[in-house]
């Protein structure tokens, strides 16, 4: 009895005891195990090498001695040196002495070049980095957009010698692989630059479809180069030395076989096919065999096919090639699909965690109202949103055809899903919208009126919705021409008299900025008199801004703050431009700023880097501050916010207490980055296009923004600036301006009083106070 009640206390901590039980029993069963491999005589073996040490010192044997440690070298600055200003280079990639992947070398004749070598740049140019074509004698005319180099003698060893040399001397130090074809060869480029990517750099590799030497043995192969062959940059840099004795010593009516004995004799190199398990697969075309009806295995998987004797040809083997890549990709879109759906049914969110498209980012999420993507609506006919602001306009161009595209892919898409059942003709478009999602692409919702008709001939109307989706293509870095931060700035500093008073605050600020840091930046001051300014017994308006000037010379040896005086009554910006042009080099890069404008270091950099000479001009849009007395400076926001407020100072310091807000100024145009010669050359179509009287009248409607945008070919790039922060001012509107002048400079100090809040703040006080 007194057992049973025992065991009834006992059942609930029952398992408990169990589990301590067998927790301690494999505790004391594993400490047994690692005590045993304590013992092993394979480290009591190395323990006997090195002495009795421990493990960590035993494991330090199988390295050298001089193990590499960190070392912090701390950065010290001789005071005594003067600064020296480091200039990096544009990208990482030259810093850190990385390579491009494959360069493609197209040997090529005169009377080929501008045949076949054209197909050839067609069809392969935009997959690589890098095509040129080598031939010995070209015509007068390269074809346009191809990099032709000649050598000046068409015999076949001199060609490939030359070109080898060229390719060494001009690109050894920037390629990893060198792809050498004839222009009378296919290449499926896609496939030879994923080759070239499975291949390990480090080795000297002669790849390609080897060719057996008549009467020579197995081992001395040579690559065929009608279907290419690839040379590795090591196999390049070792072969270089022997060019010259080859092209002496070795006899061959073929480029390829001479290249091949060259590199048995002098290296003892062969070519191969197959290397770390990528085989160098190439076809062989029949004569007047169609690319349309070939479906060998050999034919559907080769790098290259050759020979290729026209041009029409190597376009019909690219559009075969290409339909073949694009049906592997889309079937490779599928599989991702199908496995992406069946895993996202396993996960917490099921089936509503899948986004569509599938395998795509969801749709933007907005964290705030000001976040929120709106939707443009439009008809067949008319957008109902307009660039200008017009509640409607007529739909053209191409927004027009984007339009058009959205809506015969809807209906192409629904006659493919419902087929043969049914089959929809368009009626018409009853409601369009589309937004641009930058995470996905442009979004398109369309309300189509269709009309169904089924197998049996039924026809009925239906109101369909349906949702499109333009992906974003791939992103390609467009090509621009190189530029530096090391340039020269010129700034020009337009000054009139009225405001003479402001510019020793203009001079303070470029000392700190410019002068302080050393930047390599120069100013000239452009001093504008009136008639009736600067005469005989009549003060020097201009004669505090010229003791500034010297000033800032005295201060800071060295330093040349040149002036220049015009005498004018209405100036214009051109005709002040004018005179500054004459005074420097062609080559000089003017930052044109205003009295109010502060550059700095970061402005000074932007303009070097978007100001580009022959093909851009940069006019940044400066940040005007709004008028204190109807927007008081305020304080940094608390953690209890009263609403939103006027945009602040872009880049201000919080830190510095109150600031006023503002708004950049889109109606200004009088800051601007641009060369001489760019101006020069504008300036001249501008003389020649216009004559007499007509350019007197135009250069006072003018500024220089309206020279490069009316009469200069290059791009103008009009951007926010961050860093040009001006104070509060009214900008002097002469009534001898153009009427479109004269009203964006009316509405730029308009717009620079206030933010719609503060207007109606004053606005409502004001009324307060006269109905008192």
């Amino acid at each position: 009895m007194r057992l049973n009640s025992l065991l009834a206390l006992l059942r609930p901590a029952l398992p408990l005891i169990l589990g301590l039980s067998l927790g301690c029993s494999l505790s004391l069963l594993r400490v047994s195990w690692v005590q045993g491999e304590g013992e092993d005589p394979c480290v009591e073996a190395v323990g006997d090498l090195g002495g009795p040490q421990n493990l960590d010192s035993r494991i330090r044997l199988d390295h050298s001695d001089e193990d590499f440690k960190p070392r912090i070298v701390p950065y010290y600055r001789d005071p005594n040196k003067p600064y020296k200003k480091v200039l990096r280079t544009r990208y990482i990639q030259t810093e850190l002495g990385s390579r491009e992947r494959l360069l493609v070398a197209v040997l090529t004749s005169r009377a080929t070049l501008s045949t076949l070598a054209v197909a050839v740049n067609r069809t392969v140019a935009h997959h690589f980095p890098r095509l040129l074509y080598f031939t010995g004698q070209r015509g007068p005319r390269a074809p346009a957009g191809m990099q032709v180099v000649s050598h000046g003698d068409e015999r076949p060893a001199w060609l490939m010698s030359e070109t080898l040399r060229h390719l060494h001397t001009h690109f050894g130090a920037d390629y990893d692989w060198f792809f050498i074809m004839q222009d009378d060869t296919y290449v499926q480029a896609p496939r030879l630059a994923a080759l070239a990517g499975h291949l390990s750099i480090n080795q000297d590799l002669y790849l390609g479809r080897a060719e057996e030497f008549i009467g020579a043995g197995e081992q001395a192969r040579y690559c065929h180069g009608g279907f290419g062959y690839l040379l590795s940059r090591s196999l390049l840099l070792r072969l270089r030395p022997y060019l010259d004795g080859c092209r002496g010593d070795i006899l061959s009516a073929r480029p390829d076989e001479w290249l091949g004995r060259c590199l048995i004799d002098s290296l003892g190199i062969g070519c191969v096919s197959q290397h770390q398990g990528q085989q160098y697969r190439s076809f062989e075309l029949a004569k007047n065999r169609d690319p349309e009806k070939e479906e060998s295995s050999a034919f559907l998987s080769a790098f290259t096919v050759h020979p290729v004797p026209e041009g029409g040809l190597m376009y019909r083997l690219h559009q075969r090639f290409s339909a073949l890549e694009l049906e592997r990709a889309y079937n490779e879109i599928e599989q991702l699909q199908a496995q992406i759906r069946n895993l996202t049914m396993l996960t917490p969110e099921g089936e509503a965690g899948l986004s569509w498209p599938i395998g795509l980012p969801a749709p933007f999420t907005p964290h705030s109202r000001f976040e929120v993507l709106g939707w443009d609506y439009f008809t067949e006919q008319h957008t109902f949103s307009c660039a200008d602001g017009a509640p409607k306009c007529p739909l053209q161009g191409a927004s027009k055809a984007d339009v058009g595209d959205a809506v015969e892919t809807a209906l192409e898409q629904l006659n493919r899903r419902y087929q043969p059942r049914l089959r929809f003709q368009k009626q018409r478009l009853l409601n369009g919208y589309r937004r641009f999602d930058p995470a996905r692409g442009m979004e398109y919702t369309l309300d189509l009126l269709l009309e169904a008709v089924t197998q049996r001939g039924h026809r009925r109307a239906l109101a369909l919705r349906v949702s499109l989706l333009r992906l974003l293509s791939r992103v390609e870095i467009l090509p621009m021409p190189y530029v530096t931060e090391a340039t020269r700035v010129q700034l020009v500093l337009p000054l009139l008299v009225a405001e003479a008073a402001a510019a020793p605050a203009f001079l303070e600020a470029f000392a700190a900025s410019v002068l302080e840091p050393r930047e390599h930046a120069l100013l000239t001051l452009l001093l504008v008199y009136g008639h009736r300014d600067g005469g005989r017994g009549a003060p020097d308006p201009f004669l505090g801004v010229k003791a500034a000037a010297a000033e800032l010379e005295r201060r800071y040896p060295g330093t040349r703050l040149a002036w220049l005086a015009v005498r004018a009554e209405a100036p214009s910006q051109v005709r002040l431009m004018d005179v500054v042009s004459k005074k420097h080099p062609v080559d000089t890069l003017f930052f044109l700023t205003t009295v109010w404008t502060r550059p700095g270091t970061e402005v000074l950099n932007r303009c070097r880097m978007n100001a580009i000479s022959g093909w851009q001009a940069f006019f940044p849009v400066h940040f005007q501050e709004f008028n204190p007395t109807l927007s008081p400076p305020r304080s940094p926001p608390g953690p209890l916010g009263a609403g939103p407020d006027p945009p602040s100072p872009p880049g201000g310091d919080p830190s510095r207490g109150a600031s006023v807000g503002g708004r950049f100024d889109r109606q200004a145009s009088a800051e601007g980055c641009f060369y001489n010669a760019d101006y020069l050359a504008a300036r001249a179509r501008l003389a020649g296009e216009l004559a007499g009287q007509e350019e007197e009248e135009a250069l006072e409607g003018l500024e220089v923004m309206d020279v490069f945008l009316r009469f200069s070919g290059l791009h103008l790039f009009r951007a926010v600036e961050p860093g040009l922060v001006q104070k509060f001012s009214v900008r002097d509107c002469s009534p001898r301006l153009s009427e479109e002048l004269y009203h964006r400079c009316r509405l730029s100090n308009l717009e620079g009083l206030g933010g719609r809040a503060q207007l109606a703040m004053a606005l409502f006080e004001q009324e307060q106070a006269n109905s008192t």
